[in-house]
C-alpha cells in the first residue's frame, strides 16, 4: 500500500511539474475556439469600464478571433492595427494603402477599449509586431464611460505592449471626432485625446498622431464628406487616414527605403546629403531667445519646453540629434513628433549665407504640424498649411504629402512660393545668416534641401 501510494505521490508530482496555470484566456490553449469568447462576467478581467455582450457582438467577436488564430504563424512580424470597427472597415489588405508592407488588421466592430485589452495578448502580442497602430475609444463613450476611464485603458494596453518589446514603435492614433447624436460629443472626444497624450507623455516608445484635427469640421464633429453616418469612414476618410500614417511608418523605416533617384540641378549644392547631418550643427541659444522662451513660460503655464543649448553641438556624422529629435532617415532630414507633444528646437547650417541666393527644398507634415525654416534667423512658416496655418487657402498644397519651398533672396529680401503660390512676397532678412528648421508640433520632413548662391 505504501508502494503504491509513493508510486502515484511521484507520478502527480511529474504531471503537474509539467502544468502551467491558465491566468484568463490569452494563456489558454490558442486552438480552443471556446477560450476566444468574451468571459460571461467582468470578475477578474483587467481594466475598467464597458465590455460589450450583444448577442450579435459576440458572435462577431468570436468568428474574427476564430480566423485571425489560423493566421498567427502568416502574421508574425506584422504592422498591427488594432481597433474598432473604424479599422475592421479598412479591410485586410487596407484597400492597399501601404503597399507591400506586411500588415495585420486586428479591429472588432463594436469592441471597447477593455475588450481590446482583453484580448491584446491572443490577437496582437502573439504575432510579435513590427509595430502597433492603435484607434479606440469611440464606443466607451456610446457605452457611457468616462474619458478618465478610457485613456486608463489605454495606458494599460500600451503598458503591455511596452512590456512585450520596450523598442516596437507604438502609434496612438487620436479618437476621430463623431457627434452627440451618436453618444459621441466633441467635448469628451477632444477630453479622451488629451487625458491620453497626457498619460503617455514623455515616452519615446509612442507617437500620437492629431488624427481629430485632421478630420474635424468647424464644430469639432465628424464631417458627412467623409463619414456618411457620422461615424464611420468611407473611401475618401481610408485616404486620409493613412496619408497620415505613412510618414510616421517611414520614419520608423518600415516604407520609404528606396534611395531618392533626385538629381541637383545645375549651379546648386545640397545642404543635406541624405545619410548624417554633416554641415549641421545645434546653436548656442541666444539671450533674446532665453528672455522669450522665460515670458511665455510666465504667460502661459501651458508653454511647451524650449531646451537651452549652452556650446554649439557639430553633428558631423552623426544620423541624429542627441534627443532624437532631428533625425537622417533615408533620404530625409526628419523632425520626429516630440514626446511632449510640443517642444520648440531649432537646427542651424554650419554655415552662414551672405550672398544672394535660391534656396529650394520639399517638405511634409503630419495633420497640424507645426515647424518652420529660418532664412539667416527670421522664420518663415512651415507647417500643415491646411489646418495649421498660415496659408490656408494655398490651392496647390498637398496635405501629408510632399510640397515645394522655393526661396529666392535679393538684396536682403525673400520672395517665398509653395508648389509655385506666392505665400511671402518681401520677407525682409539681415545681411547674413545660417539656413534652420525648427520643431514644434508633430513630424515635420524635409528632402533635397539645395541652393544656388550668387
Amino acid at each position: 500500500m505504501t508502494r503504491n501510494c509513493t508510486f502515484i505521490a511521484l507520478l502527480l508530482f511529474i504531471t503537474l511539474g509539467n502544468w502551467q496555470p491558465t491566468i484568463g484566456s490569452a494563456q489558454e490553449k490558442p486552438t480552443d475556439p471556446a477560450t476566444l469568447e468574451i468571459p460571461a462576467t467582468d470578475e477578474g478581467l483587467p481594466g475598467a469600464g464597458p465590455i460589450r455582450r450583444f448577442d450579435w457582438f459576440k458572435s462577431h467577436w468570436l468568428g474574427r478571433r476564430s480566423q485571425w488564430i489560423k493566421r498567427v504563424e502568416e502574421d508574425q512580424g506584422a504592422v498591427v492595427f488594432l481597433g474598432d470597427s473604424i479599422t475592421e472597415g479598412w479591410g485586410d489588405d487596407f484597400k492597399q494603402s501601404f503597399g507591400k508592407l506586411k500588415v495585420a488588421n486586428r479591429g472588432i466592430s463594436g469592441d471597447t477599449t477593455r475588450g481590446m485589452l482583453l484580448r491584446l495578448d491572443r490577437d496582437v502580442l502573439s504575432l510579435n509586431p513590427a509595430a502597433v497602430v492603435m484607434l479606440m475609444g469611440t464606443n466607451d463613450l456610446e457605452e457611457g464611460a468616462e474619458p478618465q476611464t478610457i485613456a486608463d485603458n489605454v495606458r494599460l494596453i500600451v503598458d503591455r505592449l511596452k512590456e512585450h518589446n520596450a523598442k516596437m514603435p507604438i502609434v496612438i492614433c487620436q479618437v476621430l471626432p463623431s457627434s452627440s447624436s451618436k453618444s459621441r460629443s466633441a467635448d469628451k472626444i477632444k477630453q479622451i485625446n488629451q487625458l491620453t497624450a497626457a498619460a503617455v507623455a514623455g515616452d519615446l516608445q509612442i507617437t500620437v498622431l492629431d488624427t481629430w484635427t485632421l478630420f474635424a469640421n468647424a464644430d469639432g464633429d465628424a464631417s458627412p464628406e467623409e463619414f456618411p453616418d457620422l461615424l464611420h469612414l468611407n473611401d475618401l476618410g481610408y485616404q486620409k487616414w493613412a496619408s497620415a500614417v505613412r510618414p510616421i511608418l517611414a520614419t520608423e523605416g518600415f516604407l520609404e527605403t528606396e534611395k531618392d533617384a533626385f538629381q541637383l540641378e545645375e549651379g546648386f549644392e545640397s545642404l543635406f546629403n541624405g545619410h548624417d547631418l554633416s554641415d549641421w550643427c545645434l546653436l548656442p541659444t541666444t539671450e533674446e531667445e532665453k528672455a522669450a522662451a522665460a515670458n511665455w513660460r510666465r504667460n502661459d503655464k501651458n508653454a511647451p519646453p524650449w531646451p537651452i543649448v549652452d556650446i554649439q553641438l557639430n553633428l558631423d556624422g552623426q544620423m541624429e540629434t542627441p534627443d532624437r529629435r532631428y533625425r537622417a532617415v533615408n533620404g530625409r532630414l526628419v523632425v520626429a513628433t516630440p514626446e511632449e507633444g510640443r517642444r520648440i528646437q531649432q537646427l542651424w547650417t554650419v554655415r552662414e549665407f551672405p550672398e544672394n541666393f535660391t534656396l529650394k527644398l520639399e517638405f511634409r507634415a503630419t495633420p497640424n504640424a507645426d515647424s518652420g525654416v529660418f532664412l539667416r534667423k527670421p522664420q518663415l512658416q512651415c507647417r500643415d498649411y491646411r489646418l495649421a496655418g498660415p496659408y490656408k487657402d494655398l490651392k496647390g498644397y498637398l496635405p501629408q504629402d510632399w510640397n515645394e519651398l522655393v526661396v529666392v533672396v535679393r538684396d536682403n529680401v525673400a520672395r517665398c512660393t509653395c508648389n509655385g503660390e506666392v505665400i511671402e512676397a518681401e520677407f525682409k532678412l539681415p545681411t547674413t545668416g545660417p539656413i534652420g528648421l525648427e520643431g514644434d508640433r508633430g513630424q515635420m520632413e524635409y528632402r533635397r534641401i539645395r541652393i544656388k548662391t550668387e
